[in-house]
């Protein structure tokens, strides 16, 4: 059946021109776009075995998944797109509410024909992944999540009150204007204060990221992906209340960043938490210990319950 599966979607993915990569996805991944829910997602797929969707957070794409998605593709049918407003997807005016782009997910998966999936995901990926996962709990079998906050869950309200969190309110057509030209100064902040060594965050990363992220309308998408924020908060506080999630959850935060705080944060969402900090680590786990990282999201994929 996953055999069949994977021939079905090798057939329906259609190669798309790429930019390139700092590091590539392995060979045997094959990029499309998919039109969905008003947008078109860029994704890459490839690997045999059951389903895992990878979804990134902000300040990168779905780029920052290909080491992980080497090791998963060995026994993982493995989709990663970019979300919407981000990398090679579309820049629609609205819908980055994250009830919204979980349907974008829901309109991947169906045109992948892939039913149910784990799902690995960091930052604003993590509140686009809960919206889906709450919204569709028969379709996620296991759920983890890296280094940020659910809008509107646990201790929210307090979090916001951190000063290096500033970026939540910062957005609208003055902020686009001075950031316009000079986004590699607007996201090199980000890389460095929320990193443990920022030399770990590699230059060639910043220039390919930088690059994306100036292209007509991206940051204008990236700015309302926070300033959708208070929309999250509200609708997640309806899913908190509609119950909590019972799939397997692993929470896993860098020791100089979220840390411990990323499970106490998901408990208030979910049933089934597992707790994993990652040592000497910020915000950007993939590039400041992919190994460790790595290891942690596939022991807990592989684990039996």
């Amino acid at each position: 059946m996953l055999r069949h599966a994977a021939a079905a979607i090798l057939a329906i993915l259609v190669a798309t021109p790429a930019l390139a990569q700092v590091q590539p996805f392995p060979p045997g991944f094959i990029e499309r776009d998919v039109v969905t829910n008003g947008t078109t997602i860029h994704v890459r797929a490839g690997g045999h075995g059951p389903a895992v969707l990878l979804l990134h957070g902000y300040g990168e794409t779905g780029d920052m998944w290909a080491p992980l998605a080497a090791d998963l593709a060995r026994d993982h049918l493995v989709i990663v797109p970019d979300l919407r407003g981000m990398g090679l997807s579309s820049k629609p005016a609205g819908g980055y509410d994250k009830s919204t782009q979980a349907v974008d997910m829901v309109g991947v998966l169906d045109a992948l024909q892939i039913g149910r999936t784990d799902l690995v995901t960091h930052d604003i990926g993590n509140m686009v992944g809960y919206a889906f996962a709450a919204r569709n709990r028969d379709r996620v079998t296991r759920f983890v999540l890296m280094d940020a906050p659910l809008p509107g869950v646990g201790p929210w309200d307090e979090l916001l009150k951190n000063p290096l969190l500033w970026h939540f309110r910062f957005g609208g057509p003055d902020m686009e204007r001075l950031v316009a030209g000079r986004e590699r100064i607007y996201l090199d902040r980000f890389w460095n204060e929320f990193s443990a060594s920022p030399a770990r965050f590699s230059e060639a990363s910043r220039v390919h990221y930088a690059a994306l992220y100036a292209r007509p309308g991206a940051m204008h998408a990236g700015f309302a992906q926070f300033a959708a924020f208070d929309r999250d908060a509200a609708d997640n506080a309806g899913f908190v209340a509609a119950g909590k999630l019972t799939m397997p959850v692993l929470a896993i935060g860098g020791a100089k960043s979220f840390g411990p705080m990323m499970a106490t944060v998901m408990r208030f969402a979910a049933s089934d938490v597992t707790e994993a900090v990652i040592p000497d680590s910020g915000h950007w786990l993939m590039e400041e210990q992919p190994v460790a990282t790595i290891s942690a999201v596939r022991g807990f994929l592989d684990t039996k319950r």
